[in-house]
């Protein structure tokens, strides 16, 4: 018989907040989950019209090519919103913007009314960028802060259909206990909020997968007194990525190099997530001046090096950045290693052809080059030797 996959454990928000300890009980132990996974729906995209546009640079250029060619690429548009004076109030992003129309503006033939396909950042301050009374409108740059003119209003036009609702989790042949338990066998219809977490083969958590709230239970086809039950996650789920990384942890913190290489592009972002969630805390650094080996023949991309950087730190599963930033504070001490020291980088070819030269759409920050990484390490006095 298999063990159980995963812990559903009792869950406070109010003092989980706290930072109380102690507060979370077992509920149950269950063999399977279905419908857990799902990877976060692609922002919803709209249609906005740059109203008395007069184009520059990288935009006036698109605009040029939309018309020979029914549309084009601009990345991130962003929309600095202006006071009477001239001066930036606040600024509004649109991301992964396109082309795809323009006419004459009516008030001025000058100018132009765009017509741009995009998604609104998740980090605009508000649904529309009000401007100020006598306001002359807004400025425009892309990426960069490159300048790209400037128009007067802006027309949100459409937004599109959103995204299928995600069905629910499905928690099969669970053994309930303590007070979950105890609500079932008194016929209690609130079951309450709970928060699952993923066990390997010997029983000890990997990471938590998902929060939400217990809604229905059905007995269990799959055992005598055990349950299924029906989950309402009100957190993100694990991605569609996450099954592949789990079972590379079935047995625990791997003890072998290089498996996060077998996963694609998003199951090595995952294994970051795991491998940070796995992370030994509290032991002490390698004395500065340490050499590491960084393996370098499965590089092919930025989650790649991060994967490796990892193990060459902190050993096999071990995490050392998940980003640059990340990077950069994990060599200021208490994860594994303090710079100064020494990287010897082998088969390093492999990286300086690959790195950075994934196309960049403007949904998501360019990719780091290999020359980059070099100069990211030199400034923090981190010798790299090529091998």
């Amino acid at each position: 018989m298999e063990p159980p996959k995963y812990l559903l454990l009792s869950y406070d928000t109010a003092a989980e907040f706290d930072g109380e300890d102690g507060y979370e009980e077992t509920w149950a132990s269950c063999e399977e989950a279905e419908g857990l996974f799902g990877d976060p729906p692609r922002p919803a995209r709209g249609t906005y019209e740059l109203l008395g546009c007069a184009p520059a640079g990288e935009l006036r250029t698109a605009l040029t090519r939309a018309r020979a060619e029914g549309s084009a690429p601009l990345g991130p548009l962003t929309l600095e919103v202006l006071d009477k004076r001239g001066d930036c109030v606040v600024e509004w992003e649109l991301e992964d913007a396109r082309v795809i129309g323009d006419r004459p503006c009516a008030r001025d033939l000058s100018l132009r009314d765009l017509t741009v396909e995009a998604s609104e950042s998740a980090d605009n301050a508000s649904d529309y960028p009000q401007c100020p009374p006598l306001s002359p409108g807004y400025r425009l740059f892309g990426a960069d802060h490159r300048p790209w003119g400037t128009c007067h209003d802006l027309a949100h036009v459409q937004l599109e259909s959103a995204e299928p609702l995600e069905p629910s989790v499905r928690l099969l042949g669970c053994a309930a206990g303590g007070a979950l338990r105890a609500a079932l066998d008194a016929g209690d219809e609130d079951l309450g909020h709970a928060k699952l977490l993923r066990l390997d083969a010997h029983g000890r958590a990997v990471q938590p997968a998902v929060e939400g709230e217990l809604t229905a239970w059905i007995p269990s086809a799959r055992g005598r007194g055990l349950i299924d039950l029906t989950f309402e996650p009100w957190s993100e789920r694990p991605p569609t990525a996450a099954p592949e990384v789990w079972d590379l942890w079935w047995d625990g913190r791997p003890a072998e190099p290089n498996l996060w290489a077998r996963c694609g592009s998003e199951g090595r972002e995952f294994w970051l997530r795991t491998a940070l969630a796995n992370r030994a805390y509290g032991e002490p650094d390698r004395p500065p001046g340490t050499t590491y080996h960084l393996d370098g023949r499965h590089i092919t991309d930025e989650r790649g090096f991060f994967c490796a950087i990892g193990e060459a730190v902190n050993g096999p599963g071990g995490y050392f950045g998940r980003a640059l930033g990340a990077l950069d504070d994990c060599l200021r001490g208490r994860w594994g290693a303090e710079a100064p020291f020494t990287l010897l980088w082998h088969d390093a070819e492999v990286a300086r052809a690959c790195l950075g030269v994934t196309p960049h759409t403007g949904t998501c920050h360019r990719p780091v080059t290999f020359e980059e990484l070099l100069a990211f390490f030199a400034e923090r006095h981190v010798d790299v030797h090529l091998a």
